[in-house]
């Protein structure tokens, strides 16, 4: 083998995707370098250890290119893999689950050199979750009338738990163990149709720019509310206070207006509140038809964002009567990928993950307008990418 392809086991390495109909999420693994330039590299045991970060980022599927560039000038030169001209020195075998490992397997291949080996999507899910639970302290959250408590794993009692997956669409998985787990429901409302119908009520272009215009809306503009049908006040009969969704968008029944004549905000806050209600209702309906009383909350959909978790929560609280929580990951976005990347370990000659001094530190990779990449801190959402400190095992 090329000594210039070994490098990329030791300074860009495990390179893993989760190719989704919205978003491409990408998580590899970086070395710290603090001792060489390879990385920090003890040996001991006849295991060689590579300590580093696990390094998280994204792009919009549509956006395509912008994803194959970064592989391209951020991983793929520096690690000696591919020539400056963009070709291939030799094939490179990759990590890659999600739609899109089949949909774009022949572009990655004549763009990059980069082959897929592929790991069912479900199966992904599940593992990424399990070792986030297991493996990364403080990881596991609730967020309840804005109070963000972090949740304690018990790793002896873990299992059974409903992870639920906001990407394009809504999968509810009952998870049992170790590669035990069943998709039990779903729906096709989610991330997909929340871009979706806001990009054609608002104009829109992107995902973050329709939540960020949900931020400054009132959804009670549009959705009727309790109390617009008794009158300002509760139907305390039935526990429904009076500033409860009767009917979203309801208003827009008999308002006599035209879409033009609401705030693209109001339309956006509205939208948001209505998927996330549904969602966490399917879901506990769900957690209440298998007895189950963890329910993880993860996907891009959420992104950290306040108004989202406490939407979702609040859904959660009201069916079950306080008795189940929705509980949120710090890391929710990057659920298929984590798990792709952990499957290397079932590869013989390969390596195996295990958390090193369960440190995380906030980063997130950003594109300049110079083509070049670089990782920039952050102090916003911890969604925006995280990067795991943690040790390869090379055996």
């Amino acid at each position: 083998m090329d000594p210039k392809n070994s490098r990329f086991s030791t300074q860009i390495s495990h390179l893993a995707l989760d190719i989704g109909g919205t978003l491409i999420k990408l998580v590899y693994f970086s070395p710290n370098g603090d001792n060489c330039e390879g990385g920090s590299i003890v040996v001991g045991n006849g295991c060689s250890v590579v300590q580093g970060r696990l390094c998280f980022a994204k792009f919009e599927t549509r956006k395509i290119d912008d994803c194959l560039d970064f592989i391209r000038f951020n991983i793929l030169q520096h690690s000696g893999v591919q020539h400056t001209n963009g070709t291939a020195r030799d094939k490179l075998s990759v990590k890659a689950t999600g739609g899109g490992a089949f949909k774009f397997a022949d572009l990655f291949k004549e763009k990059l050199g980069i082959v897929f080996d592929k790991e069912d999507e479900m199966h992904s899910l599940v593992c990424g979750v399990n070792f986030l639970l297991k493996t990364v302290p403080r990881e596991a959250f609730t967020y309840l009338d804005g109070q963000k408590e972090f949740v304690q794993i018990d790793h002896n009692d873990l299992y059974p738990y409903l992870l639920v997956n906001i990407g394009s669409g809504v999968s509810m998985i009952k998870v049992d163990g170790d590669g035990k787990y069943e998709r039990i429901s779903g729906t096709s409302l989610g991330g997909g149709t929340f871009l979706g119908l806001g990009k054609l009520l608002t104009n829109c272009k992107s995902f973050d720019e329709l939540l960020e215009l949900s931020h400054q809306g009132n959804n009670r503009v549009i959705d009727m509310l309790v109390g617009d049908i008794y009158g300002g006040t509760d139907y305390s009969k039935i526990g429904l206070s009076s500033t409860a969704i009767a009917s979203s968008f309801g208003k827009a029944i008999s308002d006599g207006k035209e879409l033009e004549d609401y705030q693209p905000e109001d339309v956006a806050r509205s939208l948001l509140r209505m998927i996330s209600n549904n969602i966490g209702q399917i879901a506990y309906l769900n957690a209440l038809r298998f007895g189950l009383k963890r329910i993880f909350f993860g996907g891009f959909f959420i992104r950290g964002l306040e108004y989202t978790m406490d939407t979702i929560s609040v859904a959660v609280h009201f069916w079950s009567r306080g008795e189940a929580k929705a509980m949120f990951l710090r890391h929710e976005g990057f659920l298929g990928a984590l798990g792709a990347f952990t499957s290397y370990k079932d590869q013989s000659h390969s390596t195996e993950l295990k958390p090193h001094h369960h440190t995380v530190e906030r980063a997130v990779l950003k594109c300049s307008d110079d083509d070049s990449f670089r990782h920039t801190p952050v102090t916003a959402n911890v969604n925006d990418g995280e990067a795991i400190e943690c040790s390869i095992n090379l055996v």
